[in-house]
């Protein structure tokens, strides 16, 4: 078992909280209708973009929520600080969402988090109990343990183009997004000046998530990188691997290029730097 992602085979069903977070970008209902329709009994379901997002705001297509909004996601689903039950985060597998809602965990300073390595399919075949329906949970009252170093947002990103702080970008999304060739979702085409580029898609292998030894050619264990994409959720997966293969210093910046490109210019092609 590594340090953020765990197996079906080593997770102890009754000592557990489930946290649901399927999802589809083409379709934002789905996640809650299947949900809806079965479930992993106990899980309580985290919405991509009504409780890891907070859409009212212009900052980029996915933005940060507040802190207020993750205490009250944390605290209605009865989560708890020093206790032994894991908290164990699935979606349809090989997917950004649950590493997206895990990050937000580690974020609020839930040490006792995890990714399920499989997806909701495979969970259901090893004979793991499902239901239908709402959940009746149990409410919490939590004192936050923010752990801020994990984020970044626009301004500390300006400062690392600017070479006024030494960290590495690195842009999760695909090649030729990166080099400015095609862009299908944002205004303008490129990247943050100075990134690296490592497609996030290259992590998947046989319906998970897995390390690739190509991610460690594009950033070493001793740099300190910053993961972006375009909204912040594609990027999720990068962070959770560095962590999980043992880089220390990680940060995600939420907002992504989305949120960059709504104040400064971006750059295409190889970067120079």
């Amino acid at each position: 078992m590594g340090n953020v992602f765990i197996s079906i085979k080593d997770i102890d069903v009754n000592n557990v909280i489930w946290i649901d977070a399927r999802f589809n970008l083409q379709n934002a209902e789905e996640g809650r209708k299947l949900y809806g329709l079965e479930h992993i009994k106990g899980a309580v379901y985290w919405d991509l973009e009504k409780d890891l997002s907070d859409m009212t705001k212009d900052e980029g297509r996915h933005p940060m929520p507040e802190k207020e909004q993750l205490q009250s996601l944390f605290e209605r689903s009865g989560l708890q600080y020093d206790t032994d039950k894991a908290i164990v985060v699935y979606d349809q597998g090989a997917s950004p969402f649950a590493t997206r809602a895990w990050w937000m965990l580690q974020y609020g300073g839930f040490k006792n988090a995890k990714i399920v390595k499989e997806g909701y399919t495979a969970i259901k075949e090893a004979g793991i109990a499902v239901q239908s329906g709402e959940e009746a949970l149990t409410t919490t009252t939590l004192i936050p343990r923010w752990q801020d170093d994990l984020y970044v947002n626009r301004t500390g990103v300006k400062e690392i183009v600017d070479g006024k702080v030494k960290k590495v970008l690195l842009d999760a999304r695909a090649e030729a997004r990166y080099l400015g060739q095609i862009e299908p979702m944002d205004k303008v085409a490129g990247h943050i000046p100075g990134a690296r580029n490592f497609d996030w898609e290259q992590l998947k292998a046989d319906g998970v998530l897995t390390t690739n030894q190509k991610l460690h050619d594009v950033v070493k264990q001793d740099e300190q990188i910053v993961v972006y994409c375009g909204s912040g959720v594609t990027a999720s997966p990068l962070f959770a691997i560095l962590k999980e293969d043992g880089y220390s210093n990680v940060q995600l910046y939420t907002g992504s290029y989305s949120d960059w490109i709504t104040e400064y210019a971006p750059e295409k092609g190889i970067s120079k730097k």
